[in-house]
């Protein structure tokens, strides 16, 4: 069964992963930013009892 023969694609594998972890992941990640924090005041919201038809 050729198919469990690592030679042909595990050198491939391993160097496709190596390149995006390496060298491409690093600059996309200088170009996504992340979300900065905010500095609005937490508003608490009015919650009211819910009133249940039934009691």
């Amino acid at each position: 069964m050729p198919q469990l023969n690592p030679g042909p694609w595990f050198f491939i594998m391993i160097t496709s992963w190596l390149t995006f972890s390496l060298i491409i992941q690093p600059k996309l990640l200088t170009f996504v930013s992340t979300n900065p924090p905010s500095n609005k005041p937490s508003i608490t919201p009015s919650t009211t009892p819910w009133t249940w038809p039934w009691t």
